[in-house]
């Protein structure tokens, strides 16, 4: 059996299909990678909300794979969107890596005055942590927003740091410690999307990780009851069923936040749902403030 395993074409996103091809290798199962182009990769020049947000790098692999171009694909987990086409499952979900976020800067953290961030929770946390700071709109791989800090761009950039790891870049900086900086849902987590083929399903389960599968939907299911396109600040973070959750304003000056224990799904479903009660007025400012039409679910 050979497994086409469709991929973006960046260095970070290749390096971890590699991951999941080798896993597969080890198994003797054989595979061919295959470079798919997203809207996301090839429109960098405005921010992410304004091309749809986060589902701009699934889309195209989805596509692929319901046209029968690819078997399956490797993404990043957080840039997967809540709802999903019908004939697409999430066979694995790797075992996690750190969901942290990094802070990389020149000369001192003390002396960043621009900090550079495309992600409204990243910028919403900063300007919490230091309303001081001016946060400018960065996107592009990871290479080109380091490169841009190095030229005097940027005083700072925020990556994940799960990402540095995997392309085994060292730079001067700190880990943004996740139960005060609440990271994006999913965070530091490698996903396996195929079509519901019961033998290829059967295939790629072999590399999930149940622990890191709950903590992750446990997360999704509290993102599902926020909005599942929201663009709105919010961090999602759940460790062996501890959960921490919040909802920022654009500024970060006002936040919601939960912290609890949760052992089901359908409890994380009635967190997520009472902490929507209580952040709606958030939810429905920011897409306001961000010119997003529609009813933000």
């Amino acid at each position: 059996m050979s497994i086409r395993i469709g991929t973006r074409g960046s260095k970070l996103a290749l390096l971890q299909t590699g991951t999941v091809a080798k896993k597969l290798s080890d198994l003797g199962i054989e595979t061919e990678q295959v470079i798919i182009h997203t809207a996301g990769d090839t429109t960098t020049q405005v921010p992410l909300h304004e091309i749809g947000g986060q589902g701009v790098f699934v889309r195209a692999l989805d596509d692929a794979i319901l046209a029968g171009e690819i078997d399956c694909a490797v993404h990043s987990m957080k840039d997967i969107p809540v709802y999903r086409p019908s004939g697409l499952i999430t066979a694995a979900i790797l075992k996690r890596d750190s969901a942290a976020d990094f802070i990389a800067y020149r000369g001192s953290l003390g002396a960043v005055k621009i900090l550079g961030t495309s992600s409204t929770r990243r910028r919403a946390q900063i300007l919490r942590h230091d309303p001081s700071v001016t946060v400018k709109d960065l996107r592009g791989n990871v290479d080109t927003r380091i490169r841009k800090m190095s030229g005097g761009e940027y005083d700072a950039i925020i990556l994940a740091e799960a990402g540095l790891a995997r392309m085994g870049i060292r730079i001067q900086g700190e880990r943004l410690p996740p139960e005060k900086f609440v990271p994006s849902p999913n965070q530091g987590t490698v996903a396996v999307v195929c079509r519901a083929d019961p033998s290829l399903r059967e295939v790629l389960s072999a590399l999930d990780h149940p622990q890191t599968r709950t903590d992750v939907m446990i997360e999704r299911a509290v993102m599902e009851q926020l909005g599942g396109g929201c663009y709105t600040p919010l961090g999602i973070y759940c460790r062996a069923g501890h959960l921490i959750a919040e909802v920022l304003s654009l500024d970060g000056t006002r936040a919601e936040r939960i912290e609890m224990d949760v052992k089901t799904i359908e409890e994380a479903r009635t967190q997520g749902q009472q902490l929507r009660a209580r952040t709606q007025g958030l939810i429905d400012e920011a897409y306001k403030q961000l010119g997003i039409a529609g009813d933000p679910v």
